[in-house]
């Protein structure tokens, strides 16, 4: 494989997805960049245990509010083969924050992740429609309350502000009119479902099961007018006004661009800062009509787009990012325990509790990730996962960096090819010193002979603990 080759798809991987193995590297160098992009826009069997087994050996991972219900999301991220699909539910998930803790019920937030794996790479629409029937949003942002006489505005106003349109691009009028067009829209029999949400059993299948229920007697048929069009509006054509605006296009694009190419300034700022790069911007709108709004096409545009390439860590892990591609490479967690739990908890501490997302507006992302306490957290999780060589995926790095030794290695050949498997990363000087100096202990190494093998094999931890624990590691 060219240096060139496994540096792209190293770089495809780690934002469509958590990382690679050097197997994993491998198959895709061979696959070649954009047949790799095809298969993880398609993806087939993620090869995940079905959650009857998983709930059978960990009951906590569907049952109780907490972590444990997050961990099943974060199992499935450790151990599918199909990435992208799981980047993707994340991607809507923090687009569409929905908290668990206001739920009272976390199967309600498992569901909304499945539907975000099954609807995210489709009709921009569809989503929309999909998330507006969604029982976790629906009780999240109280659509169970907006009546026909008494609307109530929450839904109505995110789904604009946050969650299509943005700030600056529709009027107060409009928010009051898509609120009564969501009229009806409602979960079935909600005052019981919901104090039985807090009463009834959910161990291990639960009793009970939430279900979107449209009551035409509770809508509000009358003319509306919305975005300049006028009619006797419900939801759906509410969306499909929506998804024919520009301003829609333009935010969609401007959200994956922050999600998978570059760090933007947060969502409230963007009506007031222009997008990062206005021309990468333009290229995703342009995709998102020409393929009727369709999200895996404006994702292929996106992946094999020069913009794309060219953005090679610009942006700084989330703190799930960094849990899920340190346990997928160390080879940990694939069977479901109470370790995913403490994994989930790890990214809870660095700053990120997925399922439970500070607001309806989401995560801020990029910088505001780093702090001094999270930083020492992240340093700390990453350094003691992948600097343990009982960890399997860490004894496969370190045995796939010895097989390439040939008949000898110095200490500068082994600092890069350790910088290589883990990345491939470039560090800056200073960084790249304080490595050679701890390598420099073994000036030359045999690669036949056992003991300067066994040399070797107990120095890679070392370097990789310090690889880790370096500015440069803390992007993606």
């Amino acid at each position: 494989m060219s240096s060139e080759d496994k540096l792209m798809i190293s770089h495809l991987l780690r934002r469509a997805g958590f990382g690679t193995t050097p197997e994993e590297l491998g198959r895709y160098t061979t696959l070649g960049y954009e047949a790799t992009v095809e298969e993880l826009l398609n993806p087939t069997n993620p090869g995940n245990m079905t959650n009857d087994v998983i709930y059978r050996l960990f009951p906590e991972y569907h049952a109780s509010i907490g972590p444990d219900a997050p961990a099943n999301w974060a199992y499935r991220m450790v151990t599918t083969q199909c990435p992208l699909e799981e980047k993707i539910a994340l991607f809507w998930h923090g687009v569409f924050a929905t908290a668990c803790d206001k739920l009272n019920y976390p199967l309600v937030g498992l569901n909304q992740v499945e539907m975000f794996r099954q609807s995210g790479f489709g009709k921009f629409d569809d989503l929309l429609v999909e998330l507006s029937k969604d029982p976790a949003m629906i009780i999240f942002l109280d659509n169970q309350t907006n009546h026909k006489g008494a609307i109530n505005e929450n839904y109505g106003r995110e789904i604009l502000e946050l969650f299509s349109m943005g700030v600056g691009n529709y009027s107060e009028d409009d928010i009051k009119e898509c609120a009564r067009a969501f009229t009806g829209w409602t979960i079935a029999n909600a005052d019981y479902m919901a104090l039985m949400s807090q009463k009834d059993s959910i161990w291990p299948y639960s009793r009970i099961s939430w279900h979107f229920e449209y009551r035409e007697d509770d809508h509000d048929d009358g003319v509306k007018t919305f975005l300049g069009e006028t009619g006797r509006f419900n939801g759906d054509d509410i969306i499909e006004i929506i998804c024919r605006q520009d301003a829609t296009a333009r935010f969609v694009a401007r959200h994956l661009y922050n999600f998978f190419v570059a760090d933007e300034v947060p969502v409230p700022q963007w009506n007031i800062t222009p997008p990062k790069d206005s021309e990468a911007i333009d290229e995703l709108v342009q995709a998102y009509f020409e393929n009727d709004h369709d999200i895996r096409s404006v994702l292929r545009v996106l992946f094999n787009s020069e913009f794309f390439k060219k953005a090679q860590f610009a942006k700084i892990k989330s703190p799930i990012e960094l849990v899920i591609g340190t346990l997928r490479s160390t080879g940990e967690c694939r069977t479901p325990s109470i370790d995913m739990v403490k994994a989930v908890e790890e990214a809870n501490y660095m700053g990120q509790s997925i399922m439970y997302p500070p607001s309806v507006e989401g995560w801020h992302t990029g910088e505001e990730w780093i702090t001094s306490g999270s930083l020492v957290n992240r340093v700390n999780f990453a350094s003691d996962h992948l600097g343990n060589l009982e960890n399997p995926g860490v004894e496969n790095i370190v045995n796939h960096i010895l097989a390439e030794n040939g008949v000898s290695i110095t200490s500068a050949q082994l600092v890069d090819r350790c910088l290589d498997t883990l990345g491939p990363l470039t560090v800056s000087q200073a960084t790249k010193e304080s490595l050679l100096e701890v390598a420099s202990r073994l000036d030359s190494i045999d690669s036949n002979g056992h003991s300067s093998k066994q040399k070797v094999r107990e120095l890679i931890p070392e370097l990789i603990r310090m690889i880790v624990s370096s500015r440069e590691y803390q992007f993606v």
